[in-house]
């Protein structure tokens, strides 16, 4: 399993230093936070951007990410202007991998066959799109109330009904968690399916209560992650694991002691289940 730090873990620093941290704490690889991402093109260039990478010795291993890409109306031409924009930056760093969230449910009366319809259709055109650039989405449910697509059984259902290979899953612990996912539900998961995995915790609160301002290093909070490691194990799954922390307490620390303690915390949940590079 590739280990990679994650630029949400260090929101308030750039991309720079997200790389050059990466590195100096002993990851081999980073997730990208996209705002960061487009900060620093503007002002460097493709190939000084694939230089930065290449200097420190760090994968870019997934772009994160587009946002709410269903029931947009006349806006989802900006969500695939968007994903075009960005699989051309991922092409050009050897990126293999954007992540897609699904949006807010449009309203109360809508029904899980209009979701499911609306998301295969979207879908399908996005993955259309990132075929083009030899890319991956990773289509992330969150487990926010909020959310039209919160579980790992619902989102698999609409991946499934696309029936693209490049069109797969990001299991986020914390989101898996806060959405109630059960864990049979892990059983059933095609490894292969299973684009990235986002390690994290979450500090103790009702689940109608979680932010992800709660989340905290794996294995000091309240989500099974050992049951969670146990269960991917057991399917086979041995791709890539990002530590995503949004907690902004975080964001004020040196970005090179939370890497490196994030780094510690990922090893004592991972190791007793994975090879971890």
């Amino acid at each position: 399993m590739k280990l990679a730090f994650h630029g949400a873990t260090t929101m308030t620093s750039e991309l720079e230093m997200d790389v050059a941290v990466s590195a100096r704490a002993g990851y081999q690889a980073l997730e990208v936070w996209a705002a960061k991402l487009d900060r620093y093109l503007a002002a460097h260039t493709l190939d000084e951007l694939d230089a930065l990478f290449v200097e420190h010795g760090i994968q870019p291993i997934t772009l994160n990410s587009i946002e709410f890409i269903a029931f947009r109306g006349q806006e989802y031409a900006f969500i695939q202007e968007r994903l075009r924009n960005l699989a051309k930056v991922a092409a050009a760093i050897h990126c293999p991998t954007i992540i897609v969230v699904p949006s807010p449910t449009p309203s109360r009366e809508i029904t899980w066959s209009a979701v499911v319809d609306e998301y295969v259709r979207v879908l399908d055109d996005l993955g259309a799109i990132a075929e083009t650039f030899n890319l991956k989405l990773a289509f992330e449910f969150l487990g926010f109330g909020w959310c039209s697509v919160r579980t790992p059984r619902a989102a698999m259902e609409i991946i499934q009904k696309v029936d693209r290979q490049n069109i797969g899953l990001t299991l986020d612990a914390a989101h898996f968690y806060t959405g109630g996912g059960l864990m049979d539900e892990l059983d059933q998961l095609e490894p292969e399916r299973i684009f990235t995995f986002h390690l994290d915790d979450l500090g103790d609160s009702p689940r109608e209560a979680i932010t992800d301002s709660l989340r905290i290093f794996p294995g000091q909070g309240i989500v099974p992650l050992a049951e969670i490691c146990h269960r991917l194990q057991g399917i086979g799954y041995d791709g890539p694991c990002s530590i995503e922390l949004f907690r902004p307490e975080y964001w004020g620390w040196d970005p090179l002691e939370v890497a490196v303690r994030a780094r510690k915390a990922a090893l004592q949940v991972l190791s007793p289940y994975f090879k971890v590079e």
